[in-house]
């Protein structure tokens, strides 16, 4: 029986050593993941490569994000992957083992689903879309806010009233977005116009570079863009004119243009998705975050813009952080006069989500998709 107790005694003082090493059961410190503890592994598909500057680089600046405040989290990345080529990606990364995965283009959405019905085990979040299943949520950030700003910024500085609006591809979110600029040029200079061009194009450095310069040969002297690429940015600093970012801050790549960005903040987002998988509280929603949320927001302003303007901005964008006042609140015209949201009313998500007209003051068609 003595030596039974002195097994009992050793047995314990050993147990309390692993403990006191390995701090004890689950995650360790900093939510570092205990030894002999596999990683959750997160993985990524991109349309372009992070060095964009644009949307993939503000991508991947939420990815680093995640592991440097989820430590137990080690993430994959596949970039450069058309559309044609989503549905194979995808379902290479869930054989894999990824149990999160986040595709992050439009052009994802339906090879998205057809994966997730294969592997009902992993969480998959497509940014953009709207379809959804069991295990599919979707997730977007309400740009036009931000947009809205930047409208006001490029009517302040226009000295022609011709703006230039380099445009990706006729789908509500672009149609949405040169829209709510369009209403903050007009708010500070009715006389202005929104001139589009379109790409067809997400990423196409010298097509969107040379669009920008039909517009500037147009008469513009400020160009705005929603594509990937800072090159409508350089095209504008190229002739001396100015110009508005989009995606991240790409005062670095045409210092002396652009007046600002319209910027996205993906990091606190898919460190909030993870947490909640990993958790077990995630569940599959269409989660579209405003600007209060911090997920969209204003690059610094360039040392062009005069501190008037600032405060203007300053203040809208108090409105609508408050949520005491909406971008597409009427009275809103359409570009052939017609009322389209009166007086005092707004426009809901699902009329947004679905825009397929022009606002008062933008020049251009709308193509067929």
């Amino acid at each position: 029986m003595r030596r039974y107790g002195l097994y009992m005694a050793l047995a314990l003082v050993l147990v309390m050593i692993v403990s006191l090493f390995t701090g004890g059961c689950g995650q360790g410190k900093n939510g570092e993941t205990p030894k002999g503890e596999e990683k959750l592994k997160v993985a990524f598909v991109y349309i372009g490569s992070p060095g964009d500057a644009g949307w993939t680089y503000a991508h991947d600046q939420g990815r680093k994000y995640l592991e440097q405040e989820l430590p137990y989290v080690e993430t994959e990345v596949v970039e450069s992957v058309p559309d044609a080529d989503a549905e194979r990606v995808i379902e290479q990364l869930a054989a894999k083992g990824n149990k999160i995965i986040f595709t992050t283009s439009f052009g994802y959405m339906d090879p998205t689903i057809k994966v997730a019905k294969k592997y009902p085990n992993v969480v998959f979040l497509h940014c953009s879309g709207y379809k959804t299943a069991e295990n599919v949520g979707t997730y977007f950030g309400r740009m036009y806010q931000a947009r809205y700003l930047t409208g006001l910024v490029a009517g302040k500085a226009t000295k022609t009233n011709i703006i230039g609006y380099v445009a990706a591809h006729p789908i509500p979110e672009v149609i949405r977005g040169i829209n709510a600029f369009a209403l903050g040029v007009r708010k500070v200079n009715p006389q202005a116009k929104v001139k589009v061009v379109w790409t067809n194009t997400w990423f196409d450095p010298a097509r969107e570079k040379e669009a920008a310069y039909a517009l500037l040969d147009a008469g513009a002297d400020v160009i705005a863009q929603h594509q990937d690429t800072p090159g409508p940015q350089q095209a504008a600093e190229e002739r001396g004119k100015l110009s508005i970012g989009y995606n991240s801050d790409m005062s670095a790549l045409a210092p002396k243009a652009v007046m600002t960005s319209a910027i996205w903040n993906w990091g606190p987002y898919y460190v909030r998705t993870v947490e909640a998988v990993k958790n077990g509280t995630w569940k599959p929603d269409q989660y579209w975050g405003p600007m209060s949320d911090g997920i969209v927001d204003l690059a610094p302003f360039g040392p062009m813009v005069p501190e008037e303007i600032k405060q203007l901005v300053a203040a809208e964008k108090e409105k609508i952080l408050k949520g005491e006042w909406d971008v597409f609140t009427g009275p809103i015209k359409d570009q052939n006069g017609n009322l389209r949201v009166p007086e005092g009313q707004r426009l809901s998500d699902k009329e947004m989500l679905e825009m397929s007209w022009f606002v008062e003051g933008v020049e251009g068609t709308i193509p067929k998709s």
